[in-house]
């Protein structure tokens, strides 16, 4: 009898042997009582796999929870099959027409639902009492391989027409497909083995649709209370209806209108919309008299440098005179700059700001007089003063921008009635097909990608190390005063992606194998997959886009 083989697997810097064949599931069980969460997926020497994968070779294992992001993703993609499987249970699978994911809201998922039902709080404590049974039990998520052009005509037969328009652009021959007790879907990315992993969720009735609680990637085990800006998904619910009035809700839409020679007219029509709202945005300033600071923040990559020319030539076609400043001229000089608790100098926050300087001289232009603005020289981390004077007149406005421009503690000496704050996002409606949203987080990312590598010459492995830091910073310092804004303008452009891809897909294959951002650079190689590309020839010189590829007539 041959004998059997054994497999050196490591893990936290340890080596331990398992016979070749056991379940990547079998290992983690003998680790997790280490983890206070559910150990949900495994890195095998950079590349990422579901638990019921099995050990076929020597290699290092890190164990993956909810507290990982690709391991929240893994829950949260279960967790809505979860709920998919159970909502077609409780309702029957012929009265439903469509439920869709539509968007990230305050730790959970809007959702919109269509067919022969009425949704209310009663069916949506059904649903979940029957994911809680299926929780219960355990039930298999199985993965299987079909060739393509059967799961397309699986999905037709299944009514998920989305999803067999998107796969009909797969150039790939097979395509792998999740089934949980007979209810089949398609998913981009990985799954839990069961259903037992998925306990902590819960669902709501929201506007005209309903939400999907979940945990947070800090506590996996704790749902957080629902509280939504109801400013941004008012905003986000605007852009869906743009989108679907473009026929492009999702990627197999936009797809469709690529191939079929539609990108232009497509680019065209939402700069147009884009234009349009900036436009409108300028004439309420106009219409408040007393508005003598613009103020405009937002988290990184959201085009603000662009929104902010954009905006003066809207003012300036209103008879206004807008000036320019830039709240990082008000930086502390270096050696005042606070730390943080690594003791790296900490320029996120407010206390880097030198606060009183900045309403001093803002106080004293609204009193007519005139003010030296100064300049921040970072080669030398200090304030330089070169001649840059300053008054306002009748019709001048102070078009600000910066991180800190929703605080009202940065801007706490000026009248409220001087102030009309702008709060900009990339808040992308485009998802990939209804049960596969697009995060914004990853639209933001892109474009950044794309700018550090043309402007800063950063590698794409560079700016996805920092990413973490950079939005550390935006939950700390800019969403919390979302809300405080007068308007909420979104940047994200229906075609940006498609844009984007010939750019970015060079830089993210020059992420090395060996290095721990190669697994979320692969996974935004895949996500890229979806999308026909568009060129760049038909997109206007004052885009916001062009603050991220080049070729723009604003100097950012």
């Amino acid at each position: 009898m041959e004998e059997m083989q054994m497999r050196k697997v490591t893990v936290s810097g340890k080596q331990y042997v398992y016979p070749h064949g056991t379940p990547y599931r079998t290992i983690a069980a003998d680790f997790q009582e280490q983890f206070s969460h559910d150990i949900l997926l495994v890195n095998r020497d950079g590349k990422l796999c579901e638990l019921h994968k099995v050990l076929d070779r020597d290699c290092t294992l890190k164990l993956l929870t909810a507290q990982d992001k690709p391991g929240f993703q893994t829950y949260e993609r279960s967790v809505v099959f979860l709920m998919l499987k159970a909502f077609y249970d409780v309702v029957g699978r012929e009265n439903v027409e469509r439920i869709s994911v539509e968007y990230s809201l305050s730790s959970a998922l809007f959702l919109l639902a269509q067919g022969n039902f009425t949704l209310n709080q009663a069916l949506l404590e059904r649903v979940e009492a029957r994911m809680r049974e299926l929780s219960a039990v355990a039930k298999p998520i199985e993965k299987r391989s079909l060739n393509t052009d059967d799961a397309v005509e699986l999905f037709r037969q299944a009514r998920m027409f989305h999803k067999a328009q998107l796969l009909s652009f797969r150039i790939n021959s097979h395509v792998n497909v999740y089934s949980l007790d007979g209810f089949v879907d398609y998913f981009y990315g990985y799954m839990v083995p069961d259903t037992g992993y998925i306990r902590c969720f819960g669902l709501e009735l929201f506007e005209n649709g309903f939400v999907l609680r979940l945990p947070t990637q800090k506590d996996p085990s704790q749902l957080r209370n629902f509280r939504p800006s109801q400013k941004v998904f008012q905003e986000l619910y605007a852009s869906t209806l743009r989108s679907q009035a473009l026929h492009a809700s999702n990627v197999a839409e936009l797809n469709t209108t690529i191939s079929q020679g539609g990108a232009t007219p497509l680019i065209l029509a939402h700069e147009a919309m884009m234009e349009k709202k900036i436009g409108d945005i300028a004439a309420e300033i106009v219409a408040r008299k007393g508005v003598r600071f613009v103020m405009i923040a937002g988290p990184s990559s959201s085009g603000k440098t662009t929104f902010s020319h954009r905006l003066s030539t809207q003012l300036q076609a209103c008879g206004l005179r807008p000036h320019a400043v830039a709240t990082d001229n008000y930086f502390r000089n270096r050696e005042d700059t606070p730390r943080d608790e690594n003791g790296n100098y900490d320029f996120e926050g407010l206390g880097a700001m030198d606060v009183e300087q900045f309403n001093e001289d803002m106080s004293r232009l609204l009193r007519g007089e005139t003010v030296e603005i100064p300049s921040f020289n970072f080669k030398k981390g200090a304030r330089e003063y070169n001649g840059n004077f300053l008054t306002l007149g009748e019709g001048d406005v102070l078009v600000i921008e910066g991180i800190h421009c929703l605080n009202e503690q940065f801007t706490y000496s000026l009248p409220k009635e001087s102030k009309y704050r702008i709060y900009i996002s990339c808040l992308t409606t485009l998802n990939i097909d209804d049960h596969n949203r697009i995060p914004t987080t990853d639209a933001r990312l892109l474009r950044r990608i794309e700018r550090d590598a043309r402007t800063r010459g950063y590698s794409a492995q560079a700016t996805i190390k920092m990413w973490p830091s950079v939005r550390r910073g935006e939950e700390n310092n800019i969403f919390p005063f979302q809300d405080s804004a007068d308007v909420i303008f979104n940047s994200a452009l229906i075609y940006e992606t498609a844009l984007l891809k010939p750019y970015i897909q060079p830089l993210l294959f020059g992420v090395p194998r060996d290095c721990e951002e190669y697994i979320e650079a692969k996974r935004l190689l895949k996500f890229l997959n979806y999308f026909l590309p568009i060129p760049a020839e038909d997109v206007p010189k004052t885009s916001l886009m062009r603050e991220f590829i080049g070729g723009g007539c604003y100097h950012v």
